[in-house]
Parts: C-alpha cells; structure tokens; sequence
C-alpha cells in the first residue's frame, strides 16, 4: 500500500489519463458458477491457519484444491514458503532462498545501494550472479515462522481481578518475557507473543530470523513505481510493483552476519511461479503479516479516529513530506536518504485523506452504535451475560475517553523524536540505565536479545541522516509542540530551550546543537552504547544533555501509558468475549483483528462498481460506462506515457509494448499482458508482498495495494473492497523482455523454452 507503504496527493483527474485507449475487455469468468459465488459469497476476514479447517468446505467450493488441515501446519507447505520481512511480507520462489516481494517493500535497500553517480531507483538492479548481488539496508531480516503455540494460560495464569493496571501491565510484561527466553534459548530464532481478540488469547509464535539479506533484482522505479503517489491507491492501475531478495545463512546453514562465506538459505518449502496469472472469477489466496486492523473498535473509537486522529496526521504528514522536499531541493544525495521516508509519508496522507472521504460516505459509524445498543440489549436478555458483561461497555467507554484526554501532546511528544540525534541520544541514555539491572527486568528493547537489532538501528542513521534536513524537520515539531496548551508542555524540555521556541532564537539554538554533537558520527554512536548513565550525565553533547534533562518527564508519561495499557488489557478482552459470545449465537465465526503475525485470506478476482462520477469514458481498466473490470493491460502503460515522472517508462518496454513482443505471456482474451488485476481479498498495511497464490498454491502475483474506495478496510469490510496485486505475467515479462533477467528465470524455473527443448 501501497498496503505497507502507504503513497500521495492529489487524487487523479477521474483517471483521465486513461481516456485514449479502447481497452474494455476483461478474461472471461472461467465458469457461471465462479460468477455466481464471486457475486453472493463474502470474503471476510484475516483468518489464524489454524481456523482454516473451519472454512474448508466454504474455501473448497471457492476452487482452493490443496487441504485446509495441511496448510495450519507452519512447517509445511505453502505455509512454510511465506515470510516476513518486519514490515512487509514476501514468499520464498526457489530452493536457494530467493524471495519474491513488493519494489516498495525494498525501497529502503535501493535507496540504500544508491549513489547520485549511480542511482539504483532510477536505473533498476539485477545481480547476474550471486557475487554480484548487494546487501541490504542493514537491520533487514527474512522471518520464517516455524511454530506457534497457544499460551494464554501461562500469560494469564497470574493476573486477578483486584490488580491495578501498573500491576497487570507488568505481569503480563513479565510472562512475556518468559515464554521468549525459553524460546529463544534456540539460536537464531526470534520469539514473540502475540495477543490474539484484544487479548483474549496469547499465542507465542517462534521465527527463524535470517540476518543476511541482499538485494538482487529490483525494475526501475518507472516500472516497480508506475504513477507513483497519484496512482497509488487508485484503480486503473499499471505498477510492476516486484523486486527480489536473497536470504543467506552462514556455512552450517544457520542465521549469520553478513560475510562473503555465507551461502543461500536453502528453505524447506518455496511457491512454484506460475507462468499464467488467474482468470476472472478465480479463487486465489494471499498468506502474508498483515499490520494491524480495527475492526472491533467501539463506536467513540471509530468517530475520534475519523473526525481527530485522521485529519491531524494527514495534515502533520503532508507538511512533514513539504519540509523534507523544500530541505532537500537541489540536494540529490540527500533526496535519496529520505526517498523512502517521503514515499511512506506520502502514502500515509493520501491513505488518511481516503479514510476520512469514505468514511464520510459510510455508515459505519452508524452502525458501530447500533452493535452496542443490541450487545446492551442482548445483555439485558440473558441472566448469564448480565452477570459477566453488565458494565463491560461503558467501563471500556471510560477508559477511552481517560485516554483521548491527552491524545494531541502525547502524539506530538512521539514524533519531537523524529530528530534522529535526539532520538539516537534518547536511547542511548536509556539502554544505559536498563543496563544497569538484570537483563530479565530490564524494558523490552534493551535486552541483551535485541543488542543486534539496536546496533543496527544505531549504524542506519548514517545512510538516512542530513543535519540540514534533521533540523528542518525537527524545527516542525518543535514549533507544533509549541502551540499545545501550557499544561500540556513538559517544563524540563521548556527550561532546556529557556523559552526559545520559535523563530530565530530556534534556529540559533539548534543550530548550535547539531554543530555541537558528536553523534552525527556512527562511531561516536556506538561508543556511547558503552557508556555508564554517570557518563550521559557528565556529558557537554546538547543532544545527550537534553535527554537527560527530558528523562523523568518522559518516563512519568510512559509509566500512566503503562498502566492504562493494563487497564485496556483487563477490559478489551472481556469486550471481545463478549462480541465473540453474541455472534456465535448467530453462528458466525469471528476471525481475530491483524496484529502483524501470519494470516491467510482469500477472495475472487473481481471488478466493482465504483461511487458514482468515477469513472470517465472507456479506458483500460474500466469498461467507460459504471464499472471497473478487473485486468489491466500494456495498452495502459502507452496511454499514460508522460516520458516525465511518475508517468515515464524505460524505452525497452515501450518499444517492446510498441512491437507486440508479447511472446508467451500474450492473452488472447486480452489481446495483451495483463499488468495488474483486483480481487476480493481482505487486506492491509503490512500486506504487501504478500503472494497472491491460486487454489494449488502456485505464485499468480503479489498484492500491493487496495482501491481508493477500499481505504476503510482497516475499520469495515463492504461488498466493493478490493485489493490491486500485479500479475505474474507481467512480472515475467518485464524480466524477460526488458531486464532480461534470464538467471533468475531458471532459477524459478520459468524460463522461456529453448528451441533445443521444444524439439
């Protein structure tokens, strides 16, 4: 988004781009009865694969033809061939760990590999050989889940009902921990526990976490970023959003460090890439991590978020996005460390401006009060539920409101660290003070199990960092904060400052800062993670001194966020039992909110009908009357051929869409190569590279993004949600008509037919 990513600006001129071309034919549905499901059959839900037996008959009948029981075991297959990459997801594609995911999902390690004398997003990468191939943006990490065991018990064996939130928030804090330790007494794993309907439910999931990464293929940004901001999110669409990745472990076949004598990650399990993308009407399946959905907010929940927290944030991340453009203008060096920041920052405006649009379209709101007054009701009705939910409700209701008290600082006071020197100072002198306990007592994220990760952290700012843009950035904030109600401020930070808060006194204060600290320097950096706190205290950095001095304030307001997080974890639950209670009533099953943790949904590939006025005369992509068909074309890309960006293309593809080399990837139906199509597939931020498999578990694309009109899928789901994934034929045909990316064909084990072999 492009679902992990999320793109900007302006929503396009009603796709007036597309209005020159007469491309309105769409693959035919396979059978009638595929048209009849795709029309009366919700496809719903992020569902545990450990609920996919529940669904079989019902994914059956959709056309899924491998087994439901099969697919919960992590260990098998297709299961076992999908990854994360903390973030984004991806699925591995040949037995020497070749990973397929989003171009955007590895922006980050373009950018990373790019120079102004060799721009990597502007030209495309392709490694023809294993030497050749780059490492990532350090800190990446292939995770490949091995086991997940429920927990629930052994997190909750030790909470009461007479437990303070402080209290409870440790206890579960604490059992955490635990469990991860034990886990993760086997090297080379990361452990993690997961909390599944509001925590009801506590699974801890265990990952094989390989650390080294490289960069092998990615299109240029012309094709992996077709239309760029004002495409994103929208439909038709023409991005050949794909790159490739290897993951490496070192000679014994364990997790390692990058260095020269690792070898490829050989995995139990890779998808097989399909040569032909699916049909209209197909069933197909995407296994990823999708982010975090809100699909069991209450209705106060529901109505801040639009009418508060979507307004804001859209605002402060366009404006940020402004800062950094106007900072690195004629700049090309740093334009490229914030490529990727400005491409998230964008994609995250334009996606809350969709919310808040198709939010004031909805009813949901509407709806969520209507819920709560038949839970109320259905309470009332039933002794046994009023015994257990009577207050539940409006218990919850208070908790929320306790906590949108003071929403606008502590979302300010999050993102003043967006200064990376002051970040980098501020966990510097806190891994200090947590080194000074036992490593169990010490805060998750200062543990000895997450040194690897912080040092990581610590050696990436130098690749992202430009003190002139650092400070323009940071000067945003501080002049954001400055506007918050007195009592919202927090006095260490204003005495710091001495009232020199704005203007020119500002800029001379921070100018002074950054010219003074030595953490601009990765060495520097990593010698204060040795540090004792007496250190920190005793330092003249301005940047050290002023985290220092902010400590206690800050730690207060994470100590009430603590204990509020426990109050949540005492009441959310029982909201959850609660919902979970009254739909099995109704014989509905409920599939647990997204938490980052591996899912699997499916859907129909699908056109929809648009809100009205979208759609302008017959384009490729839509049929020029009141719908959008679900494929998209070649003919797509010449008609919205700019030669400017975000509309410009390499000339090898448009002499290859010019001459009709559509070789083996020619659909008839078509007259073309479909580019992108849409389904019904229930997805979100986190989703991307997600494979989009067909019912034998064959790769037919990835999914990148959703339509405008589905930007609410976090909050609802509706009968016109659809996700964007780009289709394998296209993928393959670029590689192999404009990259010519021949090796990594054979690799996959689809590489065209030699003349010798067709004999």
């Amino acid at each position: 988004m492009a679902v992990a990513m999320l793109a900007a600006c302006g929503k396009p001129a009603e796709n007036t781009q597309n209005t020159d071309t007469e491309d309105t034919t769409a693959k035919p549905a396979q059978s009638a009865a595929n048209t009849n499901v795709s029309n009366n059959v919700s496809t719903e839900g992020m569902w545990m694969p450990r609920q996919l037996p529940e669904l079989g008959d019902k994914l059956k009948s959709l056309g899924l033809e491998l087994d439901p029981e099969t697919m919960t075991d992590l260990t098998k297959f297709p299961m076992n061939a999908v990854v994360s990459l903390g973030g984004c997801s991806a699925s591995f594609v040949s037995p020497k760990g070749l990973v397929a995911t989003n171009h955007h999902c590895a922006y980050g390690s373009i950018s990373y590999n790019s120079t102004e004398d060799n721009d990597l997003l502007a030209n495309g990468f392709l490694a023809k050989t294993l030497e050749e191939e780059l490492p990532a943006v350090p800190g990446s990490r292939v995770y490949v889940t091995v086991d997940m065991q429920e927990v629930t018990d052994k997190v909750k064996g030790k909470l009461s009902d007479d437990m303070d939130g402080a209290t409870r928030f440790k206890a579960i804090e604490d059992a955490e921990k635990a469990l991860v330790a034990e886990c993760e007494s086997d090297p080379g794993h990361r452990c993690e526990v997961y909390s599944y309907y509001g925590g009801a439910s506590y699974y801890l999931i265990k990952q094989l976490a390989i650390r080294d990464v490289r960069l092998v293929h990615a299109p240029a940004s012309s094709i992996g970023k077709f239309g760029g901001d004002i495409d994103n999110w929208m439909w038709p669409r023409h991005t050949g959003d794909y790159s490739f990745l290897r993951a490496y472990v070192g000679p014994d076949g364990k997790p390692a460090d990058f260095s020269e004598d690792n070898v490829p990650y050989e995995p139990k399990h890779h998808l097989k890439v399909a040569t032909q993308g699916p049909e209209e009407g197909d069933y197909v399946m995407v296994a990823g991590y999708p982010g975090s959905t809100n699909r069991y907010r209450t209705a106060e929940e529901v109505s801040n978020n639009f009418t508060w927290y979507y307004p804001t944030m859209q605002k402060v991340l366009a404006e940020w996005s402004e800062v950094i453009g106007n900072a690195t203008e004629d700049n090309k060096d740093a334009a490229l460390k914030y490529a990727s920041l400005v491409a998230g920052l964008n994609n995250y405006a334009k996606n809350f401006t969709g919310m808040m649009e198709g939010y004031n379209r909805s009813d949901l709101l509407q709806r969520k009060q209507q819920l709560e007054q038949d839970l109320q009701a259905w309470i009332e009705a039933n002794p046994e539920a009023s015994k257990k939910y009577a207050s539940v409700i409006s218990d919850l209701q208070k908790l929320i409101t306790e906590k949108q008290s003071t929403q606008e600082r502590d979302l300010l006071l999050g993102y003043m660290n967006r200064s990376s020197m002051l970040s980098a100072a501020q966990r510097l002198y806190r891994l200090s003070l947590e080194k000074q306990k036992p490593n169990m007592e010490r805060e998750p994220g200062y543990q000895e199990r997450d040194m690897t990760r912080f040092t990581e952290s610590m050696k990436r700012i130098e690749r992202n960092f430009e003190p002139s843009v650092d400070q323009a950035i940071w000067t945003y904030f501080i002049e954001r904060y400055n506007a918050l109600p007195e009592d919202q401020h927090l006095e260490s930070f204003d005495s710091f400052f001495e009232g020199e808060l704005s203007g020119d006194a500002l800029q001379q204060k921070l100018a002074t800062m950054y010219k003074g600290t030595g953490l601009t320097e990765t060495e520097t950096r990593l010698d204060w993670m040795e540090k004792s706190p007496e250190d920190f205290r005793n330092s003249n950095d301005p940047f050290i001194q002023l985290a220092v001095a902010t400590y206690d304030d800050r730690y207060a307001i994470e100590q009430r966020q603590k204990a509020m997080g426990g109050e949540f974890a005492e009441l959310r639950p029982q909201y959850m039992d609660l919902l979970i209670a009254y739909y099995n009533e109704q014989g509905k099953p409920v599939y647990p909110d997204a938490n980052s943790s591996l899912r699997l949904t499916y859907g129909l590939v699908k056109g929809y009908t648009p809100p009205a006025g979208t759609i302008k005369g017959p384009a490729d992509g839509n049929d020029g009357k009141d719908s959008f068909v679900p494929f998209t074309t070649l003919r797509g890309i010449e008609a919205k051929y700019t030669g400017e960006d975000p509309f410009d293309a390499p000339q090898a593809l448009l002499d290859a869409i010019e001459n009709e080399d559509y070789g083996r990837f020619h659909d008839e139906e078509l007259d073309s190569v479909p580019v992108n199509f849409l389904t019904t597939v229930d997805i979100t931020g986190g989703n991307s590279g997600s494979a989009t498999m067909n019912g034998k578990g064959e790769l037919v694309g990835l999914v990148f993004d959703g339509t405008y009109d589905s930007i609410n899928a976090d909050w609802d789901f509706n009968d016109n949600t659809r996700a964007i994934h780009v289709d394998v034929e296209y993928m393959l045909w670029v590689m192999e008509n404009v990259d010519h990316a021949d090796n990594l064909l054979e690799e996959m084990g689809v590489a065209a037919p030699t003349e010798e072999s067709t004999q």
